[in-house]
């Protein structure tokens, strides 16, 4: 299956982020069964709140069609988007989202639905793998 395959490339993504102490997420973009963008958060390397994988994946699949506008492209996230990638995602007209693991953070994944909710979503996909990346990085912060 498609979905599985892309969530794949974006654990590789998110586990770059891993190993650069940042939490990690990573994000790819489809269009037309191409991977046109893909990025993982670097926002503690460089020190933009904005650099989150979603946005940098978004920029680069923007820049490499030369247009704002992603409404024939998906996007696979390793982690439920946080609200402001969520607007960006809507903004962007992507048809569609695979997400991984779930935000426990209930009140941002409310507003992250509301947002996204004309948007095709498909959740879980390959969430125990996701998951498990996010819980490697908390659990290594919490014992250092």
């Amino acid at each position: 299956m498609n979905d599985e395959k892309y969530m794949k490339i974006a654990l590789k993504e998110a586990k770059k982020a891993l190993d650069k102490d940042e939490i990690p997420v990573g994000a790819v973009i489809v269009k037309d069964n191409k991977i046109i963008a893909k990025a993982y958060n670097t926002r503690n390397m460089s020190n933009r709140v904005v650099d989150h994988a979603e946005i940098i994946a978004i920029n680069k699949a923007n820049k490499k069609l030369n247009n704002w506008r992603l409404e024939d492209c998906e996007i696979y996230i390793t982690l439920e988007p946080c609200p402001m990638c969520a607007s960006a995602i809507e903004q962007s007209r992507i048809k569609r989202i695979i997400t991984g693991a779930v935000n426990n953070n209930l009140e941002t994944r409310n507003i992250s639905f509301d947002i996204l909710k004309k948007i095709n979503w498909v959740k879980n996909c390959c969430s125990e793998e996701c998951s498990n990346l996010i819980n490697i990085f908390f659990y290594n912060k919490r014992n250092k």
